[in-house]
């Protein structure tokens, strides 16, 4: 059961200043990040939203922005420098437009861009930023997970600028909207002073399966699995049958079961979709914390006192390896 609890980080706050809020919304291929689009549901509690896009392709992704509902302006910054998200090169363009447009709140998406700058920005504002959010109440009141998801709090604060993480999950997508915002270039920023970084090369796990952050439905594996044949013949047979994506508890990546990219938990990704099938994951806290939101929860394990079991809506006890091959030969011939 979940535990609440209601503080205050700072005992007041200037009501007297209208929220002003720019939304950081990412990018690939020109086309937006899901992400970025419950991004903006969440800025948009907020009052009217400002977008701001930067890297390769923004303003081609910057005209899809500007068609949703909340976003009353868009600004671009197409500049190859703040390719690839780097916090170094992010934190002084968001700085500059905060200080150029007097934004009183600042959103960016739960995701390694956003929790990689907004601390970043913090410290060069000299505010707090408010991590990983799931609930705006006002201006300066929002909830948040902590201890893993175990407690819900409340936190309150006075900063004249607020700087937020917005988990994908709990806010439901952007959708188009009756009118189109105007896109203008964003306040250029002086990367002269920057800490010198280089991209190198980046590996990219292709798959034509369903992502696994915005995905409906869920397959994923645990450690009972034995091994990464074992993980592959199952798992993945199950998960094309339903149309799914595929994850793994973090003790099946440890193993090598599958790539870390696959990871749902606390220290990896937090999915909430509609139906979640857990194979041979007992539960631990790490990895409830990354799918306890799912609509459907099933859970196929042997051990009887296995603690998936106690949340699961449907649970199946017994050999994942003659049950999961039985229900995906079901599944393919309904």
């Amino acid at each position: 059961m979940l535990s609440r609890i209601v503080f205050s980080r700072f005992a007041t706050f200037q009501k007297t200043r209208l929220a002003s809020t720019l939304a950081f919304l990412e990018h690939s291929s020109s086309q937006l990040t899901p992400g970025s689009l419950n991004t903006v549901t969440a800025a948009s509690k907020l009052g009217g939203v400002t977008a701001l896009l930067a890297g390769t392709g923004a303003r081609e992704a910057a005209t899809a922005a500007a068609q949703l509902a909340g976003v009353e302006k868009v600004l671009v910054a197409e500049d190859a420098a703040y390719d690839h998200g780097f916090a170094e090169k992010i934190t002084p363009l968001v700085a500059a437009n905060v200080a150029k447009h007097g934004f009183t709140h600042v959103v960016a998406p739960a995701s390694s861009v956003g929790r990689g700058f907004i601390p970043r920005l913090g410290a060069a504002l000299d505010v707090q930023p408010l991590s990983d959010i799931i609930g705006v109440e006002s201006e300066n009141t929002f909830v948040r997970p902590i201890y893993a998801g175990n407690i819900i709090t409340t936190v309150k604060t006075s900063d004249k600028i607020v700087l937020l993480t917005a988990r994908g999950t709990a806010f439901p997508p952007a959708q188009k909207g009756e009118s189109t915002a105007p896109i203008e270039d964003a306040e250029t920023a002086d990367l002269s002073a920057t800490p010198t970084v280089k991209f190198i090369s980046e590996h990219l796990a292709k798959s034509e399966r369903p992502d696994l952050g915005s995905a409906t439905r869920v397959v994923s594996g645990g450690r009972a699995l034995k091994d990464k044949e074992s993980f592959d013949s199952l798992v993945y047979p199950l998960a094309d049958a339903l149309g799914a994506a595929v994850g793994a508890s973090r003790a099946a990546v440890d193993a090598g079961y599958a790539d870390n990219s696959l990871q749902v938990g606390q220290t990896g990704k937090v999915v909430a979709p509609e139906l979640y099938i857990a194979l041979g994951i007992s539960g631990a806290i790490q990895h409830l914390a990354g799918m306890k939101d799912a609509k459907t929860i099933v859970c196929i394990n042997k051990d009887p006192e296995c603690p998936l079991f106690g949340l699961a809506d449907f649970s199946l006890e017994g050999d994942i390896f003659q049950i999961v091959p039985e229900l995906t030969e079901k599944i393919k011939n309904a």
